[in-house]
């Protein structure tokens, strides 16, 4: 058998909760000469995914705190970092959705190792070195990061809940553009919370309060009325 070659070593993250497959996976990944992080819980998995710069992403869509494709969603917010699915999912339903929210790939579980192990190099070559990049985006006197999850206005933190950062960033890296109460409440809370439009206006009008935005004269945030909001555009 060929020895690995150091230059084409990969830094994968394993973001899945069943620890048998996690060991099977890491046998796998330091059997081909790449490194493996994991994590057991999507939100754990998104804080690594921040602070590791993996090559790659392997997740499993089934996780214990978050369904996978609010964690692609979250990761793509600030990264282009190639995401493979495994999952046990095969209805073609899943494979869209999980395709839809930012995956690059997706495989079926039993797998085989020499296959996920093509896809992932194929996909980092395709990808290059810019899939690790974590902007932050700026905003007048306001600063979102990404990849710390954390916001600051006039050079002073705020403190937001996970909602509400969650909020911000989706309606920030969506300036100018409306984006509706149904697609806001699906992405941050969920397909079973589509209509649960008070969750949502709970979550702005802390923010507007916290950024300093009143709603009757908006600079930030605008409403929509009966439809959603919308980030005010860059410039």
């Amino acid at each position: 058998m060929p020895m690995p070659d150091p230059s084409s070593s990969l830094r994968v993250l394993v973001i899945e909760d069943e620890a048998p497959i996690r060991r099977f996976l890491r046998i796998v990944m330091e059997g081909a000469g790449h490194a493996m992080d994991e994590a057991a819980r999507g939100r754990e998995g998104i804080e690594r995914a921040a602070t590791g710069a993996p090559s790659a992403v392997v997740l499993d869509l089934g996780l214990p705190d978050m369904d996978g494709k609010a964690v692609i969603a979250a990761i793509r917010e600030w990264s282009d970092v190639p995401i493979v699915v495994v999952s046990v999912r095969s209805a073609e339903a899943d494979i869209v959705a999980a395709l839809d929210a930012g995956a690059d790939d997706y495989v079926t579980k039993p797998f085989a190792p020499a296959e996920l192990l093509a896809r992932l190099r194929a996909l980092v070559r395709r990808h290059g070195s810019s899939a690790a990049a974590a902007p932050v985006l700026t905003h007048g006197t306001l600063s979102i990061d990404f990849a710390a999850r954390t916001v600051t206005l006039a050079d002073m933190p705020l403190r937001l809940t996970r909602k509400e950062f969650d909020v911000l960033a989706l309606l920030a890296r969506n300036a100018g553009r409306l984006l509706t109460h149904r697609e806001l409440l699906d992405t941050v809370w969920g397909p079973a919370h589509q209509s649960d439009n008070h969750y949502l206006r709970i979550a702005v009008g802390h923010l507007r309060e916290k950024l300093g935005d009143d709603a009757a004269a908006p600079r930030l945030i605008f409403t929509e009325p009966g439809i959603g909001y919308r980030f005010a555009a860059a410039g």
